[in-house]
């Protein structure tokens, strides 16, 4: 797992290839990265699907409640099966980009 945090925004990389580790890393850190935007890049993992997705439902609608961003990056999968909850993009540009438009909706009271 590597961590970069720019300004309100923290990225973590997933470097093992395991969505189920990586996931279980994040839950025990979560205090240190509970006040900030999340990217979760997890496309290093090839394996992963929309059932290891949906994993993070409950990490994302929790980190969402403190009006904060939680985005997840991830390649090749059908983005037409994400649950409307949840925000998953193909690349880590398209998740700056979103949480820059989150930042403005949540200025301007949305």
């Amino acid at each position: 797992m590597k961590v970069d945090s720019k300004g309100h925004t923290t990225v973590i990389k997933d470097t093992e290839g395991n969505i189920v580790l990586f996931l279980d890393k994040i839950i025990g850190q979560y205090a240190s990265f509970k006040d900030v935007n999340l990217i979760l890049d997890i496309t290093h993992d090839k394996t992963v699907d929309i059932k290891s997705i949906k994993a993070f439902l409950d990490l994302s609608k929790k980190h969402k409640k403190g009006k904060k961003s939680f985005i997840m990056v991830a390649e090749k999968i059908d983005f037409n099966d994400v649950p409307t909850a949840m925000s998953v993009v193909p690349t880590l540009l398209e998740a700056h980009d979103m949480i820059e438009m989150e930042e403005i909706e949540r200025d301007l009271g949305f």
